[in-house]
């Protein structure tokens, strides 16, 4: 058999599937995602519960390639009524919205062979969380993506054959307490206590009859490609360890962040912030006010949540705060601490609501950014020309922060107690330390952070990554061709907005 030139490329483009895990910060990289492919002609089929989708539609940059396709999320007992997304539910109550997704799979199979028999066959279908896609995708002879919106450390670290989680007896802490035989850092690593608890998280149910553990492995060993949001800059030893973990082809799209990448050539819609949030940032000094956000899911202890913004507080500083309300408040009104508002008039605002993150990282007062380190934050921070000041929660939030704090020396980490939590006090100092122009360790991370954004925001760099990527597919689609799988790729226009 003569062997396929992995140099040729098709003149046809691909007709690909997105099938992201119900959550935000999963739904926007896949979209992300997505634009990019749509700016290189391919045409995407985005299946989405219809109230993600109306959250994110207005970063559809290209509706006429872009399609979303409403999926039905069915009524889980246990779960309130109308939950589509994990926005809706607390992080407790996501193993049954994963039994949700599951019950969706004859919706997805549906979809796929519907498509076939239009005449408008999937050529792949990209997934994280549904392991069971390469079930349904393998006899209908779709490729099937895994795509990572982690970090390649965590991944690295809690989800590979060498972590060899047991499942004759329950894990305990001292299972998971060292990194899988191989992990290829000694920094990026879980501390005994607190860090090495939270990944007992990955041996909890996730879903009927299945770890979050069994469930992530199952996705990878089954996909044709392990796909990752990150660069090799950053993570290339990890993204190396995966590779030999599984056996597959890791394929990076570099950190794909839509309008934070001011040089991409294929971003062609401008996002404006809200006039309201505008005038608020605008009158003040530049580079002058912290912002704090610790994205769509983190819900804070009431206590925990008064102890940050006194930090705020504390610092003397203008601030805007961007969460959710603390466990058991309705409103963030009311968790307020006593006379807070009145103190903090005309310098802090702190807001319930949604905003616009890459847009008030990019304005001109926005001085400082306190994150909770989750990956899409991890990148725009990086992008940003922003102070760092991380106080992650989750394990993979810990390993990112890890990522900045140790490997690359461009955040400060706030100091916490033995119990995990963090002080008013260490949250000021670790602010005040980024923000005076005269600290030595303010200084030092800022001249770091400088060189990465420098080297993440050359032009071409982002796009150089997106369209390797595409060479990758297009070498992986000549390889199922020779394989005797390959079929016609017909491709039709996608009427916007339909259900599955």
């Amino acid at each position: 058999m003569a062997q396929p030139n992995l140099n040729e490329t098709s003149s046809s483009n691909f007709h690909i599937a997105m099938f992201p895990w119900f959550a935000m910060g999963h739904a926007i990289p896949f979209l992300h995602l997505s634009n990019e492919l749509a700016a290189r002609g391919h045409r995407i089929s985005f299946l989405l519960p219809k109230k993600a989708q109306i959250q994110i539609q207005h970063l559809n940059l290209h509706p006429h390639l872009i399609a979303f396709y409403s999926v039905t999320v069915p009524h889980i007992e246990g779960l309130p009524e109308g939950t589509e997304t994990a926005s809706d539910i607390p992080t407790s109550s996501t193993c049954l919205l994963a039994t949700a997704m599951d019950r969706t799979r004859q919706q997805i199979q549906g979809f796929l062979v519907s498509c076939g028999a239009n005449d408008r066959k999937v050529d792949m279908i990209f997934y994280d969380f549904a392991h069971w896609v390469p079930e349904i995708s393998r006899g209908l002879g779709i490729k099937c993506i895994n795509y990572g919106v982690l970090c390649a450390a965590t991944t690295a670290m809690a989800i590979v054959p060498a972590r060899n989680v047991p499942k004759d007896r329950p894990v305990t802490e001292e299972d998971l307490r060292d990194p899988p035989p191989g992990y290829p850092s000694s920094t990026v690593v879980m501390l005994p206590g607190r860090e090495v608890q939270s990944l007992m998280f990955i041996t909890m149910p996730y879903g009927d009859g299945i770890t979050f553990y069994e469930r992530l492995m199952t996705a990878k060993k089954g996909c044709d490609a392990l796909c990752i949001r990150t660069c090799r800059e950053v993570e290339g030893v990890f993204c190396d360890y995966l590779e030999a973990q599984y056996k597959k082809p890791v394929l990076l799209t570099g950190p794909v962040l839509g309008v934070m990448d001011s040089n991409n050539k294929n971003n062609k819609k401008s996002e404006q912030l809200e006039d309201m949030w505008a005038k608020w940032f605008s009158g003040f000094e530049p580079r002058s006010v912290v912002f704090c956000a610790f994205g769509s899911q983190c819900a804070l202890e009431k206590d925990q949540f008064q102890e940050l913004v006194l930090g705020f507080e504390l610092t003397g500083l203008p601030f805007f705060v961007a969460l959710k309300p603390p466990v058991g408040c309705a409103t963030i009104e009311e968790a307020l601490p006593h006379g807070f508002e009145e103190r903090v008039k005309g310098r802090g605002v702190v807001f319930g609501g949604w905003v616009q993150q890459p847009m008030i990282l990019s304005h001109t007062s926005v001085g400082c950014f306190v994150s909770h380190c989750g990956f899409g934050s991890m990148w725009e921070s990086l992008l940003s020309d922003n102070q760092i000041v991380l106080v992650p929660h989750l394990n993979d939030q810990i390993l990112n922060t890890k990522i900045l704090v140790k490997e690359l020396e461009v955040a400060v980490e706030v100091e916490r107690e033995e119990n995990g939590w963090f002080s008013k006090e260490s949250l000021s100092k670790a602010i005040t330390t980024v923000m005076d122009k005269d600290n030595e360790v303010g200084v030092m991370v800022k001249k770091n952070h400088a060189k990465w954004r420098e080297t993440l925001s050359t032009p071409g760099f982002m796009d150089g990554y997106i369209d390797r990527f595409v060479q990758k597919l297009k070498e992986l689609s000549l390889l199922f061709t020779y394989t005797g799988v390959k079929r016609k790729r017909t491709l039709c226009f996608i009427a916007s907005d339909q259900s599955v």
